[in-house]
């Protein structure tokens, strides 16, 4: 199974300017998803999570077109083909 992940601006240092991304996780989660992108990006998921693994608190993710915080979290479940989304939230005034 694979997954696609666009991956913002900000992120795209680790993946060689790519946009979008498609890895291969191992299980069907998006917490799956992110270690397989970090296995194929080092370092990348050190930017998305914190160092007790949650999401970090100004990082939002969405499979397909839904916010897994309003679903299952990291545990929130991808399918073949599914598109996972990186959004850094934007703040200002």
């Amino acid at each position: 199974m694979t997954v696609n992940v666009r991956i913002p601006t900000i992120l795209r240092t680790y993946t060689g300017g790519a946009g979008e991304v498609s890895v291969a996780p191992v299980g069907a989660t998006v917490s799956d998803v992110l270690t397989a992108l970090d296995g194929d990006y080092p370092g990348i998921t050190a930017r998305v999570l914190d160092e007790q693994g949650a999401l970090r608190r100004f990082v939002n993710l969405y499979v397909d077109e839904d916010d897994i915080r309003m679903l299952d979290g990291l545990s929130t479940g991808t399918r073949p083909g599914a598109l996972v989304s990186i959004i850094p939230a934007v703040a200002g005034g």
